[in-house]
């Protein structure tokens, strides 16, 4: 494909329960919008057969690309990966699990294609429909933190955590290679720095449901994005996101 419209970006680690029924339900969705698309998978290290899996589907389905990390590094370096090496006018990330449907992808590319630089599915907003709740534990630590986002970083986004997310490809470039986050605060650190180039920010409500594989350890990672955030504050003050 020497042109393409539209890249959705997957990171993936462990993932071979779920991730061919996903990358399924996008090729089927995708092949029905008449424009070129790519799906990147970024392996991060997967010690299952995630990486094997996806290579013998990737051999028959030109449009799919893999990328494999040489050990695992977290979410937020395989995101960036996939994110840079798009080619897409319209750059996506997602989750394995899809807990995001692929067809909430039609409320965003308006936005996008409209005058905003990147679009935020939200799962908190009032029009927003959750169809399988979290734990009350995971849901009440999800409003804590973006809480303190909200007062420490970043106002006004309600759900920064949703992975479902679009970038127009020249906006992508400037924020995603001047991130360095690996961990689960990625997503702030993106939108930290596009609402720092002053790029048009537009949150929208979607369908979520939560999966019962999340790979999240509440405790232990709350505590490495509550990191996170300071480090991110020292970074900015350092002139890092110039």
């Amino acid at each position: 494909m020497s042109e393409c419209f539209l890249s959705i970006a997957i990171p993936a680690y462990n993932e071979e329960k779920r991730l061919l029924t996903t990358i399924n339900k996008i090729c089927s969705y995708l092949s029905h919008g008449g424009f070129p698309y790519e799906i990147i998978v970024v392996d991060d290290g997967s010690t299952d057969n995630t990486l094997q899996m996806i290579n013998k589907c990737a051999s028959s389905n030109d449009h799919i690309v893999v990328l494999a990390n040489d050990r695992n590094y977290g979410k937020g370096y395989s995101v960036r990966k996939g994110m840079l090496s798009a080619r897409g006018d319209y750059i996506f990330f997602t989750d394995a699990d899809l807990s995001t449907p692929i067809e909430e992808i039609e409320k965003c590319l308006p936005h996008l294609t409209g005058g905003y630089d990147v679009v935020v599915g939200s799962r908190s907003m009032s029009d927003s429909e959750i169809t399988v709740r979290q734990p009350w534990y995971r849901e009440k630590m999800g409003k804590i933190f973006n809480f303190i986002v909200n007062l420490v970083l970043l106002k006004g986004i309600i759900d920064t955590q949703c992975g479902f997310k679009g970038f127009k490809k020249d906006v992508v470039n400037k924020v995603f290679s001047r991130c360095v986050i690996n961990g689960f605060s990625f997503d702030v650190e993106a939108l930290y720095i596009s609402r720092k180039f002053n790029y048009k920010i537009k949150e929208i409500p979607i369908r979520w449901e939560n999966s019962a594989l999340s790979k999240v350890k509440p405790v232990r990672h709350s505590l490495q994005m509550l990191r996170d955030l300071f480090i991110i504050k020292i970074k900015d003050f350092k002139g890092c996101y110039q």
